[in-house]
């Protein structure tokens, strides 16, 4: 019914808008909805129904491949220029190694629970070309090492169709908030869960003050000049990003031929590896202060935008076409959890850092800081810092993940 993309993305936006307010309400009714459904699926589900109705057309629609194509690579760099090492060293050691062994969970939990599966009901793991199952689960090892902007990368390198992708979405989403559910809950008695790690949670309090200081003291109202100092790093880097892939890729085609079949030359590998690593590299730099003028929050914002042009795409009669799908997100994550309880037990780590480092990796730095806080408000910058080192690895863990599961669905 809606063809003109300026209209489409007007739409978009006044979606997003009211899933935010009405999220932000101390209604009563609304508080009792989003206790149940999170606010990040009705950014994907909405624009689904409105594809899924004939509203849009989410396939003839230029305006995810134009997000994808400028917006993406300059979230990565929004969300990673404000990497603090610093503040990242006095966490410790526990809380980094909570949070790399929570990614090694996810890259150990996907291959092995598309072998389990497969090994129990072959047709679910089936699939060939765009369709391989692979293929879509490579979108979600990216989602849940690094976040939504990652999983769109891995998905234009493995390119899964848009039906499979529909089905891991909601696979993605519901696991993930089923988890983080539980990481809140257990929240409320770390104290006990401590005293059965074996931990002492003394230094979380002293880094409960160190955060409060170093917030009150850079906290400013961003000038209009430090926007257009943002727009110049953030696109700046996708234009260097896009320009460097451009010579890498067609080098790489002419050259080494069999890396196609590791992805190596598709372009945009190379254009969100490169943004990446230009986000890493200015976060050792003065650069780095343009968080404190909202770096991450532009980032989120055109993270949310891209999440929408994604749910624009989904056909969400494809969801229920695999119900299999949700016994291997099942096994993934339970796998993930099991290796962290074990290596957290085993090193005495806190289950504050066991749970913020957990969430993020599966589920970014807005999950990440939700369940910082439910342990004190204060310690929600744990779980940014915490998640913008996720994103920084998560293309690429996510992108070793793939290719372990694509190995283990041909053997």
């Amino acid at each position: 019914m809606i063809t003109n993309d300026a209209v489409v993305l007007g739409l978009l936006m006044l979606i997003l808008a009211a899933i935010f307010y009405t999220a932000a309400s101390t209604q009563a009714g609304w508080k009792r909805f989003y206790a149940v459904v999170p606010p990040l699926l009705l950014c994907y589900f909405i624009p689904g129904l409105l594809n899924s109705f004939g509203i849009v057309n989410g396939a003839t629609s230029q305006l995810y491949p134009v997000v994808s194509k400028y917006f993406l690579p300059a979230c990565l760099v929004f969300f990673t220029i404000g990497m603090d090492w610093r503040s990242l060293s006095r966490l410790g050691p526990k809380a980094l190694i909570a949070m790399l062994v929570g990614t090694i969970g996810i890259m150990i939990g996907g291959p092995f629970a598309l072998w389990v599966v497969g090994a129990i009901s072959p047709q679910t793991v089936a699939g060939q070309g765009e369709d391989a199952v692979w293929r879509g689960l490579a979108t979600i090892a990216g989602s849940w090492i690094g976040g939504g902007a990652n999983q769109t990368a891995l998905r234009e390198v493995f390119k899964p169709s848009d039906a499979l992708f529909s089905q891991m979405v909601a696979v993605d989403v519901l696991i993930a908030e089923l988890w983080m559910a539980f990481l809140i809950y257990g929240a409320g008695m770390a104290s006990r869960l401590d005293n059965w790690l074996g931990a002492d949670s003394s230094q979380i309090e002293y880094i409960k003050q160190q955060l409060d200081s170093q917030h009150n003291a850079n906290e400013r109202v961003p000038a209009m000049r430090d926007y257009i100092f943002l727009g110049a790093v953030g696109f700046g880097a996708t234009g260097a990003a896009h320009f460097l892939a451009d010579i890498i890729t067609p080098y790489l085609s002419k050259n080494y031929p069999f890396l196609d079949k590791y992805s190596l030359t598709s372009t945009f590998f190379w254009v969100v590896t490169i943004a990446t690593f230009i986000g890493i590299a200015l976060s050792v730099s003065p650069v780095r202060k343009l968080e404190h003028a909202g770096a991450s929050k532009l980032g989120s914002v055109f993270l949310y935008v891209l999440i929408a042009t994604i749910g624009m795409q989904m056909d969400l009669g494809a969801v229920a076409g695999n119900p299999g799908l949700f016994a291997i997100g099942l096994i993934w994550i339970l796998t993930h959890a099991l290796i962290l309880i074990l290596v957290c037990k085993w090193l005495k780590i806190p289950f504050f850092f066991l749970a913020v480092g957990s969430q993020a990796n599966v589920g970014g730095s807005a999950s990440a800081s939700v369940v910082a806080a439910a342990f004190h408000p204060s310690l929600a910058p744990v779980g940014v810092l915490l998640a913008i080192l996720g994103y920084a690895i998560g293309t690429y863990g996510g992108y070793l993940t793939a290719l372990a599961m694509q190995w283990v669905s041909k053997n």
